[in-house]
């Protein structure tokens, strides 16, 4: 192996790690902690508003039986804001935050991925 071949191994090899740990540095987890206090099943998706994503994504949604509390981990790029919408199920026209599609405006539905849990969110109230 050359001088230049070792010191060009050495080099990519320097700079994958440095994007690894670029990577990995971004990666981050929060969880909502929600519960369902309305006498019917409840929908609910959450929606990033830095990027075009989606949970639990794929057409799923995640649902809550009614008095039903549901913890949902996400993994989410650090500090990225992310807004909840819920509505009845079978009645997309009684909702929460930002409602079936992340669409609607809302007061206090957001917030920032940086670790830990929400705290409790009541929908039905």
């Amino acid at each position: 192996m050359t001088l230049y071949s070792k010191l060009r191994a050495c080099v990519l090899a320097a700079l994958a790690g440095l994007i690894f740990t670029a990577s990995a540095a971004s990666a981050a987890e929060v969880t909502f902690v929600m519960k369902n206090s309305h006498p019917n099943a409840v929908e609910v998706e959450l929606y990033s508003q830095d990027r075009n994503h989606v949970w639990p994504g794929g057409g799923e949604i995640y649902l809550l039986d009614d008095g039903e509390t549901k913890t949902m981990a996400l993994s989410c790029q650090d500090g990225e804001k992310i807004c909840y919408g819920a509505w009845i199920s079978g009645d997309k026209s009684t909702y929460w935050g930002r409602g079936p599609g992340g669409t609607e405006g809302c007061e206090d539905c957001c917030y920032t991925c940086a670790g830990g849990n929400t705290e409790e969110i009541d929908l039905g109230e």
